[in-house]
């Protein structure tokens, strides 16, 4: 899920899907095809002292020339609000102030949440039940460092989420490793991989810890995971072991996704589903500079060109920007002109449950997206 270990100078570009330092990539040493019931990963050039790992940088090559598509946009669908009461071992207990409360496996944890323009709901005392609190810069890319209200807790606990289990981890940029919002997409995807007959090839851009990416190969599909942290590499392969899926077709690629995406253009690869979840802002390895409003288009363009013929969807997240929906919808349908389909645009949320997790409240608004999907 978003802006991860990815979203501080991340890649979800350091990320976000899902969101903590960055999630871009860096420059290839090999490129690899996995074969089924084989991950591999490939190893890029770590990127230089200072830089941002995550984040997607800039490509060498001249800047892509868009140009208006042949042929009628696709259909719309506006607005459509994608909501989560909570999944798997995540809920939202209450929000208000500022500040999340949140329920994370056996942990209740708070963070801030600048959305969250209302007052609390729960009284004081539930709160300050909280095992971990969240303090430090607001920004959403900020270090800060938590605060354990009654006993020191691990780095580290398990989660599951869809049938997936994975690592819960405390960062430094707020992030925990997983952005449940994403629940919404991720079970649009599984229910597709899974009635298709066929396995899907399924491109992850800024993948961050790779929750999607294991949800995608449990349910049937061939993988690439692309991300620009070698840290979240690393986290991706060890929720891979936990999850039981060290035999799952993955490709786990540390490097830039736009140089990535550039590579498989030029080489004719092709995906039945692409989700991709860019940074707003992010430097790349040797300092490329990465602006959402400024190479986004060109991403959506190129990601439109590695879709296979008969592709199932193009999934775009965007976390932390001032911009309304509207503007990466009308993007969106821009870039998928003549392909006919329709084009979902909106907002994910997840709506409060209270402490039995099954109590809904009020919605609180995640990151914008936009869907591309045939008809």
């Amino acid at each position: 899920m978003k802006n991860k270990e990815r979203r501080p100078a991340r890649s979800k570009p350091a990320g976000p899907g899902g969101k903590g330092p960055t999630g871009g990539k860096s420059p290839a040493v090999a490129a690899a095809k996995a074969g089924h019931g084989k991950t591999h990963e490939v190893v890029r050039r770590p990127p230089t002292k200072g830089a941002s790992e995550n984040l997607p940088a800039q490509a060498d090559e001249p800047a892509r020339k868009l140009q208006i598509r042949p042929g009628e946009r696709p259909a719309e669908h506006v607005p459509l609000i994608l909501e989560s009461l909570g999944a798997g071992d995540f809920h939202l207990i209450d929000s208000g102030d500022g500040l999340k409360l949140e329920q994370y496996g056996p942990y209740r944890i708070i963070r801030p949440e600048a959305q969250a323009l209302w007052p609390k709901a729960l009284p004081s005392h539930v709160w300050d039940k909280a095992d971990a609190v969240f303090t430090g810069d607001t920004d959403e890319d900020g270090m800060g460092r938590w605060r354990f209200t009654r006993e020191a807790l691990g780095e580290t606990w398990p989660l599951s989420l869809l049938g997936v289990d994975f690592l819960g981890r405390f960062t430094a940029f707020r992030h925990v490793g997983v952005f449940p919002e994403q629940i919404a997409h991720w079970t649009w995807m599984k229910e597709r991989i899974e009635g298709h007959g066929r396995p899907l090839k399924v491109l992850n851009l800024f993948g961050y810890t790779g929750v999607a990416s294991l949800v995608a190969a449990a349910a049937g599909a061939e993988v690439t995971h692309v991300d620009a942290s070698k840290k979240a590499i690393g986290w991706a392969r060890e929720n891979q072991a936990l999850s039981r899926l060290e035999r799952a077709p993955i490709r786990w690629i540390c490097d830039d996704a736009m140089k990535f995406i550039q590579r498989e253009e030029r080489r004719g690869s092709r995906y039945d589903i692409i989700l991709t979840d860019p940074p707003k802002f992010g430097r790349g390895p040797n300092g490329e500079v990465w602006q959402l409003f400024d190479h986004l288009p060109a991403m959506l363009d190129i990601c439109r060109e590695i879709l296979a013929p008969k592709a199932l969807g193009l999934v775009l997240t965007a976390y932390s920007i001032r911009a309304s929906f509207y503007s990466i919808h009308e993007l969106m349908r821009e870039t998928m002109r003549g392909k006919g389909g329709i084009v979902e645009s909106g907002e994910l949320v997840i709506r409060e449950a209270g402490l039995d997790g099954k109590t809904p409240g009020r919605a609180l608004s995640t990151s914008l997206f936009s869907r591309w999907v045939p008809k």
